[in-house]
């Protein structure tokens, strides 16, 4: 059986003293291949660093919303100079809105929608974090695609939304992505999410070193080997094996990253 995990920060402090440790047991587990996410274009260099040692790592570029504070043109130019500068590159971000922590609404926004036309001009996917701000993001997306006559690509990362609001994306042309919030007792609307996004657009990710799942919730450190965990419970909501999840979300997840396997 083999996995993706769509979204990874192993660039971490708390990952470098044992990183060989947690790859052997991320291949022990299946995990074929890594979806290395970035909060900020600093992060590149480290990232890039991580995967050279890993083969089955590719990642992103781009600024998250809480940092959106830090953004200036020169910005958006290293963007994509980064993202042109190394083949590992498969998406732009993670990006997007951030409400729950941050009330810098039109920043967001702005800084949101340049990323998006970065994303659009190097044709690659977008990695998109949402969180309290789905109405915002549905409009800022329609608007897009309203005003440039076309979709994007991409996945609504770590979803935390509702059945509704899941359709909204779906409806977008997005792909949905679950983390280890899915498995989490009272967590009722995500599993319901889960159940009832299409096969064809769902993906799976740990989002480490955050957000470890049942039954591993009580460690201070998720890891990618736990995406398997993210993977059964998806398949128990569904009413599906976990070995036909693990297909799917990997199909899926090399067709959105254009990975190979």
């Amino acid at each position: 059986m083999q996995l993706i995990d769509t979204h990874v920060h192993l660039n971490f402090d708390l990952f470098q003293p044992d990183l060989a440790t947690v790859r052997s047991r991320w291949q022990e587990a299946g995990v074929v291949r890594l979806v290395h996410s970035c909060v900020h274009p600093e992060e590149f260099a480290s990232i890039q660093a991580i995967a050279a040692q890993f083969p089955e790592l590719s990642f992103a570029v781009g600024l998250h919303p809480l940092d959106a504070v830090k953004w200036h043109q020169q910005t958006a130019e290293k963007i994509k100079f980064l993202a042109g500068s190394d083949a590992k590159v498969v998406a732009i971000g993670e990006m997007g809105l951030d409400f729950y922590k941050a009330n810098n609404y039109e920043q967001q926004i702005m800084v949101f929608e340049e990323q998006l036309a970065i994303a659009s001009e190097l044709n690659l996917p977008v990695i998109i974090h949402c969180r309290d701000a789905a109405v915002a993001m549905k409009e800022v997306l329609q608007k897009w695609r309203n005003s440039q006559g076309e979709r994007v690509r991409g996945v609504m990362h770590c979803w935390g939304g509702t059945p509704e609001e899941t359709q909204w994306f779906l409806d977008l042309g997005f792909y949905i992505s679950f983390s280890g919030t899915v498995t989490f007792n009272k967590a009722k609307s995500i599993q319901a999410s889960a159940a009832m996004v299409s096969s064809d657009r769902l993906l799976i990710e740990t989002d480490c070193p955050f957000l470890a799942p049942v039954p591993k919730r009580g460690e201070k450190r998720n890891e990618p080997a736990y995406v398997r965990y993210v993977a059964e419970q998806v398949a128990k909501l569904r009413g599906e094996t976990v070995e036909t999840i693990a297909h799917q979300t990997t199909k899926n997840a090399c067709q959105l990253f254009g990975l190979s396997l």
